[in-house]
């Protein structure tokens, strides 16, 4: 995420911390809700010291809706594209650490007194029914050394994308697909491919990132190419197909970037040739790939990287994140070039005839040489 709002401009980074990043904009640009790799993007409205564990030091979170200022997070909200008007509040609490209150306790105390500020109502979290639509989305975090306040820009979440009408088991999150195709670096006229494309999310966001390429998806679960083909419905640059991805029917060298999150059991288990013989995975992916092609692939360890390398496959960028609680791996791999055999001279060479070896070949000791007769 850092990367794709410096590439676009959007501010400078102030801070990083617990599952956030932090930067400092010099006016509200609407181009920060078009940021692929977060999960939702908020205005920081205030902070005050950490409350810390007791439950009766709860009340003084309120202090944060005083400091806020209200009219101002509002102008900077319209600007970037959000509501221009206060027609209800929610809170959305996270803390580290353990409390002797819950995130309802917090929520509420924030969440009242933002609503008496701004003379609206409140919609409290604790019971299942979902906030009244138009109601401000605000975010309460404690990290043990600030209590900090902010507004979402907008109603819905930036990670929930307007193209994902359905889903299926084992989809993978928009906001890490969107960073798998940044980093495979997609040029136009690219083919790409994804050979378990699932509800087909890789495919589109690479092609919301790179609308000159071709896209291209592979699954056997009849399930996930009616979803993918819903998602991706209208477009005519991404094609959904069935096949097997141990057999995937494209030419020898004929794809330029492959984007996947292959089946390896964790949430979904493989099916068809690679079932059988996983191995199959990683010769398929060297065939397809032209000379100066590369593959960006999601991974729940890095054991099999082996394998990759006894394919000619060279990881050149590995990437930890954690998944759904799941520690996972992002991995860029590039094919190695095919590299002969040193052939070395039958006859033993004369002082004329100078000899190149390889540094890699293996020195022989020669044995005595025959006479002639």
């Amino acid at each position: 995420m850092v990367g794709e709002i410096l590439q676009l401009g959007l501010g400078t980074i102030t801070g990083m911390g617990h599952r956030e990043v932090r930067f400092r904009t010099p006016r509200p640009d609407p181009g920060v809700v078009g940021l692929r790799t977060a999960d939702d993007v908020f205005l920081f409205a205030a902070q005050v010291p950490d409350i810390g564990s007791a439950r009766t030091a709860i009340d003084a979170l309120a202090e944060l809706a005083d400091r806020a200022d209200t009219d101002t997070l509002l102008r900077h909200r319209r600007r970037c594209g959000g509501s221009g008007e206060w027609t209800g509040v929610e809170v959305s609490a996270s803390f580290l650490g353990r409390r002797n209150f819950n995130r309802y306790d917090a929520e509420d105390a924030v969440g009242r007194a933002l609503a008496r500020k701004l003379g609206v109502g409140y919609h409290s979290r604790r019971g299942d029914a979902p906030p009244p639509p138009g109601h401000s989305a605000w975010r309460l975090s404690l990290d043990g050394t600030h209590a900090t306040l902010m507004l979402r820009i907008f109603e819905r979440p930036l990670h929930r994308r307007a193209y994902k009408s359905r889903t299926i088991p084992g989809t993978l999150h928009p906001p890490v697909a969107a960073a798998m195709a940044r980093l495979a670096d997609i040029r136009p006229g690219h083919a790409v491919l994804d050979p378990c494309c699932g509800a087909g999310t890789l495919l589109l966001e690479g092609r919301r990132l790179h609308p000159q390429a071709r896209f291209q998806g592979f699954d056997l679960n009849p399930d996930a190419i009616g979803a993918a083909r819903a998602n991706a419905a209208g477009l005519s640059d991404v094609a959904i197909e069935a096949a097997d991805a141990g057999d995937m029917p494209v030419g020898d060298a004929s794809i330029d970037r492959v984007l996947c999150n292959p089946p390896w059991g964790t949430q979904v288990a493989p099916g068809g040739l690679l079932g059988r013989r996983p191995s199959r995975w990683w010769s398929e992916l060297r065939r397809v790939l032209t000379p100066d092609g590369s593959a960006v692939l999601l991974l729940p360890d890095t054991g099999d990287l082996t394998t990759a390398i006894q394919h000619r496959l060279i990881p050149v960028h590995v990437q930890q994140l954690r998944l759904s609680g799941l520690q996972s791996y992002i991995v860029r791999l590039t094919p190695r070039p095919h590299q002969p055999q040193p052939v070395f001279p039958r006859r033993r060479p004369t002082a004329d005839q100078p000899v190149s070896m390889s540094p890699e070949a293996p020195l022989r000791r020669q044995s005595g040489s025959r006479r002639r007769r």
